[in-house]
């Protein structure tokens, strides 16, 4: 029986083969149990908790696949023997691109859960339009398998990455220059989801055009404008532009002019900034700032108001201006004060 498993095969004992063969099915066996006790214990705990990520972590590595396991099983298996040079390059190819496809289908499941977390849960700031979140999960993936794919072909030998990197580069400069504008609006929706210079929602101006932003999609954002229609910008074209986006505004500063005849007293003209305060200070979402004699006009004393609006809401703000106006107009019938408009006076000389 000794002579037996002292057998030589290809430079290892029957003994030692047998010792391999069990390490595989041992280790193959406990990847299993392992996967099975995460999948039903750590399963059952994820269930009772409020996060949804643990659920996630539980269901990739219960969709591990198995011939993943078994390629690492083998090749901790073989480290028992000893196996010519090119049997051990080729398992270690092998163990390689399973390992990396294996790494590859995680990482791909992890975006689709980080795009499908992105799309159901909006923040505070506004919600992400579906179709750019999945074109960014696209990217993204695009990205992970072909850092996969490098990694595989750097470790077959013969294969010289740098330049396949660079036939693929010269390749990829006549491409791009061909599909120029559709790339730079792709790359310009995924700036705009991740740096948010606006949400779906927002009110934005951007030169002399402005109304609300209704879709933000691969190529352009479409914004309806206060008179109805649907204004197209190409995504490229909106961030190369000034935009001025109103719903990200906390306070408005409000400044306001205006004037009285050159006819008013210096004992009226005195008491304008104090009229002006009380006005600005009674409103309710108004702050006062400053009230003063700023010039004089051609035909007028003029008066320069500023406040702050203490709300973002438009419709408050131009309520609150109407009634500044209204109080404005009685406080000064009361008080005898006129507002100034465009006059001209003659003066004629007796010769």
């Amino acid at each position: 029986m000794d002579n037996l498993l002292n057998f030589v095969i290809w430079k290892n004992t029957i003994l030692e083969w047998i010792i391999s063969i069990a390490v595989i099915f041992v280790s193959y066996a406990l990847l299993q149990l392992l996967k099975k006790i995460v999948k039903k214990r750590f399963g059952k705990i994820a269930q009772n908790t409020k996060s949804d990520f643990d659920d996630f972590l539980v269901t990739l590595f219960s969709d591990t696949k198995s011939i993943f396991l078994m390629v690492i099983s083998v090749f901790v298996g073989s480290q028992f023997v000893e196996l010519p040079i090119q049997v051990q390059q080729v398992l270690r190819v092998g163990t390689i691109v399973v390992v990396m496809i294996q790494l590859g289908l995680w990482l791909t499941k992890l975006v689709t859960f980080l795009v499908s977390k992105r799309i159901q849960k909006p923040d505070d700031e506004g919600e992400i339009d579906s179709t750019t979140a999945n074109a960014i999960g696209i990217v993204a993936k695009g990205i992970v398998w072909s850092i996969v794919i490098l990694i595989v072909l750097d470790n077959i030998p013969g294969v010289e990455v740098t330049t396949l990197i660079a036939s693929l580069g010269i390749g990829g400069v006549a491409i791009g220059l061909a599909v120029q504008n559709i790339l730079g609006d792709l790359f310009a929706s995924l700036s705009i989801a991740l740096d948010k210079p606006f949400v779906i929602g927002d009110f934005i101006v951007v030169g002399d055009l402005w109304g609300t932003v209704e879709k933000i999609g691969l190529k352009s954002t479409r914004v309806r404008s206060l008179t109805g229609e649907m204004l197209v910008f190409g995504n490229g074209d909106l961030l190369s532009s000034r935009i001025r986006n109103y719903q990200q505004m906390q306070r408005r500063r409000v400044v306001f002019p205006f004037g009285v005849i050159y006819e008013t007293s210096y004992e009226k003209l005195v008491k304008i900034p104090d009229i002006v305060k009380q006005i600005i200070t009674d409103q309710e979402n108004a702050s006062f700032d400053r009230a003063h004699f700023s010039s004089y006009g051609d035909f007028s004393i003029n008066f320069e108001v500023v406040y702050h609006m203490e709300t973002s809401d438009y419709v408050v703000y131009m309520d609150t201006q109407q009634s500044i106006n209204l109080e404005l107009f009685r406080r000064f019938e009361e008080e005898g004060i006129v507002f100034a408009y465009p006059t001209q006076t003659l003066y004629i000389e007796k010769s």
